[in-house]
C-alpha cells in the first residue's frame, strides 16, 4: 500500500486531470423567424439583439408583411419563434366566427378590407385566388370599384358575376 505526502504535488495533479472540462457556451442566440420573411429559418444573433435585426437576419420583409403589428424594437431570446403576420391575415379579434368586420351591413364584402378567410367565402374563390386579391389591392392602392376586380389574375367574367351582388368597395 503506498502513503501519500501531504507535501507531495503529484496526488494533486491526477486529482485535477479528472475533473470534467467545461465546454464553451455559445456567445450567440438561436432565433427562429417564419412568416411574411423573405428566408425563414433559425439563425444566430448575438444576445441583446432586436426583432428587426432578427428579420434583416432573414432577408427583411416580404411585400405584404403586417410589420406593425410586431414591436420591431423588443429584445429577442434565444429559442424563440417569432411569426411576422401577413396584412391578410389581421382579422377583427372581437369577431367570433373569425371573419373580419369587411363585410358591410347588407351582407356584402368589402374588397378593400377583406382578409382571406373573407374572400374564401365567395363562389369561386380559394386562398390561391384571395392571395392575388389581397397582392393586386396592395400593389394598387385598394379598388375603386367592384369592375376592377377582373383586373386579378384568375378573375374573369364567369367568376366575377358570381359574385357581384355579393361585393362593394367602401
Amino acid at each position: 500500500m503506498k502513503t501519500v505526502d501531504a507535501e507531495d504535488p503529484a496526488p494533486a495533479a491526477e486529482a485535477e486531470s479528472t475533473l470534467p472540462q467545461e465546454t464553451p457556451v455559445p456567445s450567440g442566440i438561436y432565433v427562429y423567424v417564419c412568416g411574411a420573411v423573405v428566408s425563414p429559418g433559425v439563425y444566430t444573433l448575438p444576445e441583446g439583439s432586436r426583432l428587426f435585426e432578427a428579420c434583416e437576419a432573414a432577408g427583411g420583409f416580404l411585400q405584404g408583411a403586417a410589420r406593425t403589428e410586431v414591436n420591431l424594437a423588443r429584445e429577442v431570446f434565444d429559442g424563440e419563434q417569432v411569426r411576422i403576420p401577413f396584412l391578410y391575415e389581421l382579422q377583427d379579434p372581437g369577431n367570433a366566427g373569425g371573419l373580419s368586420s369587411a363585410f358591410t351591413e347588407d351582407g356584402k364584402l368589402d374588397l378593400n378590407s377583406a382578409a382571406v378567410a373573407d374572400l374564401c367565402t365567395l363562389p369561386g374563390i380559394g386562398e390561391s385566388k384571395a392571395g392575388s386579391i389581397l397582392s393586386y389591392r396592395e400593389e394598387h392602392g385598394g379598388f375603386s370599384s367592384i369592375d376592377e376586380l377582373m383586373q386579378v389574375e384568375g378573375i374573369k367574367e364567369g367568376i366575377f358575376n358570381k359574385i357581384k351582388d355579393k361585393i362593394t368597395v367602401r
